[in-house]
This record gives structure tokens, sequence and C-alpha cells, in this order.
């Protein structure tokens, strides 16, 4: 049976598949419908996006798109392992700035659940890390946005490194928190 695990900020929520093993391995259903939506999760994914991180420390977010076209997130990892955030960008919400960061890894065999109104961001912690995410909605570039990942105001504790991290341009020039309009807005529940 697949473990649903809420954490501090609400709706965002740790999952871990069932695995069936034998002596060829093992099979597990990743994603199964029914199980989330007794969980109260109705999502209808529209798209899944797979990377491959060749270094330990790339770093990759804080994105976020914008609505109508936002996007709720389910990532997993195939290979490796990542330091997984959400920062809740939803004016109003109770929880406005603060994040959650989870290490996702295919040893763990976790996935974390983000939903639209949160920015998000990995950093690998393993070389040859590969990342599965679906998500609800198509990538829009005219509706993409970021965050710096290492805003002091933010203070996330990201693993350490030995050298710098390896960062797309989009990302090393992202701005600051404070200097982003965020166009979510917490409607209370979640």
């Amino acid at each position: 049976m697949t473990s649903f695990a809420r954490h501090a900020i609400p709706g965002i929520v740790e999952i871990v598949p069932q695995r069936h093993g034998d002596d060829r391995g093992f099979f597990s259903e990743t994603y199964r419908q029914s199980e989330f939506e007794k969980q109260g999760i109705r999502i209808d994914w529209v798209q899944d996006n797979q990377s491959i991180s060749v270094n330990a420390g790339t770093i990759r977010g804080l994105h976020f798109q914008s609505p109508p076209l936002a996007q709720h997130k389910l990532v997993r990892v195939l290979r490796g392992a990542i330091y997984d955030v959400a920062l809740d960008i939803r004016k109003g919400s109770p929880h406005f700035g603060d994040w959650v960061g989870v290490v996702i890894s295919a040893a763990k065999w976790n996935q974390l659940l983000i939903p639209a109104g949160f920015a998000h961001g990995f950093m690998t912690i393993e070389p040859e890390t590969e990342v599965l995410y679906k998500v609800s909605e198509y990538w829009s570039h005219e509706h993409e946005g970021t965050i710096r990942w290492d805003d002091p105001d933010l203070a996330i504790s990201w693993p350490a490194l030995d050298s710098p991290p390896t960062l797309s341009g989009k990302d090393a020039t992202a701005p600051l928190f404070r200097d982003v309009d965020s166009p979510f807005v917490f409607e209370g529940g979640q």
C-alpha cells in the first residue's frame, strides 16, 4: 500500500509507493489515481518531464509557472538522489516564504507532491542523478518564473558542497524572493 505523509506546510505530501520484490528485482505502481483520490488528491497530469544531472551539486530552480498555467508537480528520482525544496509563494498564506526540504532518492523510493503556488527546485546530491516528474499544465515560457536558489532571506538549508554548484544561466541570475511579485494568492484550506 502506498504511504502518504503530510509535511508542515499543508499541501506538501511525501509519497512512498509499495514495492513488490522477488529474485528478479521488484515491481511498483509509482502512481495510481485511485490511491491519490482516497487521500483527497485529484490532479489531472498532462506532461512528464525527465532530467539527468551529471554532477552532484547541480541545482535546478527555484521555478514556478504562473496562472492560468500554474503547475502541480509530482517529483521522483529514478537514479541517484536530490534535495528537493518547495517554497510557499502564495500571498496571504500563513506559510508565505516558508519552505520544505526533502531528500528524494531511488533508494528511498519516495516522491514529493508540490501544489501550484509553490516555487520548486532541487540539488543533486549524487552524480548521474535522473529525475522524473509529472506536471498538471504544459510548460509555457511566457508563464515561467524563477527565484534565486541561495536567497539569504529564505535561508534554505541546502546540502554543503565541496565546489561551486552547477547552474543554468537563468538560475544563476534569478531575482531574490523579495523582488518577485508572486502571482499566487492563498485561498485558505491548503
